[in-house]
């Protein structure tokens, strides 16, 4: 695994959910914030976003966009304001055919594919809490982007056999190259210069590789080709952590992520991620989310999926 598909799959809760939206002539719609991740792709025509708290976003066909925080926002036909955001009706009141709809001139189909993805917001990755509340991915920038919006486009056109399994999956593909994407787009965020450093980035590919090693800082200094205090002088800023700080931040966080996701004895999940003993396990999981692997387990267990 590498740090991006890391940080996605230790947040990612149950199956992603989209739909197939139309609408045409003058619109308004609003949907609320969400705990997860919210995306739309522009499949036709020529659209608005505002966010809460933002900017409006124009958006044109083959744009995606991403809302990485489940920030609340509007889709509109036009740039629209507080005040306009205010009235906008529900996104499920165009699902289904019941708002109005003004035809005006110049103001054709809009098609689009909205959805969202369910994320545990009790754990998110540092690479994904610094991505901005929107991103905005230009279609004609980012061609595996745009082959995977042609391919759910091409099995929402048509129902095929297999296409419950395609959906998902192809939505699941469709967030790695939105994060991605973001990533390598934020050349202010911390996360995209650590993954460019090469050094920084040796060592956090050799932890997420292998997060049972026996790591040490002399052990990562190594991988990465340099002394010890370049690692620590390179490492700790962009990361914002220390080496070994990480590498105990990332065993506890997929400890937490397989008590969440399965069934394994907690003797197994400590050999799993670098931990001697069970006992070992417990007080550094206590320490980090304050209760037990077992309370954990049993909280997460009874949260709906």
């Amino acid at each position: 695994m590498d740090v991006v598909s890391d940080a996605i799959s230790a947040v990612r809760l149950g199956r992603p959910s989209s739909d197939r939206v139309r609408v045409a002539g003058s619109w308004c719609v609003r949907l609320d914030p969400y705990e997860g991740a919210g995306f739309h792709v522009v499949l036709a025509g020529d659209c608005w976003l505002l966010a809460d708290g933002g900017e409006p976003v124009a958006l044109t066909t083959g744009d995606a966009v991403l809302l990485p925080h489940g920030a609340g926002h509007v889709l509109a036909d036009a740039p629209v304001d507080a005040a306009a955001a205010a009235r906008a009706l529900p996104l499920e009141r165009y699902r289904d055919g019941r708002a109005p709809r003004v035809p005006l001139p110049g103001r054709g189909t809009v098609e689009m594919l909205c959805g969202k993805y369910r994320l545990d917001r009790s754990r998110v990755h540092p690479l994904l809490a610094e991505l901005p509340g929107v991103v905005r991915l230009p279609g004609a920038a980012h061609g595996e982007l745009q082959a995977a919006i042609q391919l759910l486009g091409g099995e929402l056109d048509a129902r095929r056999p297999g296409s419950s399994l395609a959906l998902p999956s192809l939505l699941d593909l469709l967030l790695v190259y939105m994060v991605r994407a973001s990533v390598a787009g934020a050349a202010a965020g911390s996360w995209s210069a650590a993954l460019g450093d090469p050094v920084t980035a040796a060592a956090l590919q050799a932890m997420h590789a292998d997060p049972a090693a026996p790591w040490s800082v002399d052990r990562l200094a190594a991988e990465a080709g340099v002394s010890r205090p370049t690692l620590a002088r390179r490492f700790t800023p962009l990361v914002g952590r220390p080496p070994m700080a990480y590498l105990t931040w990332w065993r506890l966080t997929l400890a937490a992520t397989r008590l969440r996701d399965t069934p394994d004895s907690l003797a197994a999940i400590a050999a799993r991620v670098g931990y001697g003993s069970p006992y070992a396990l417990s007080h550094a999981f206590v320490r980090e989310f304050g209760t037990t692997p077992g309370r954990y387990r049993a909280l997460v267990s009874a949260t709906p999926r």
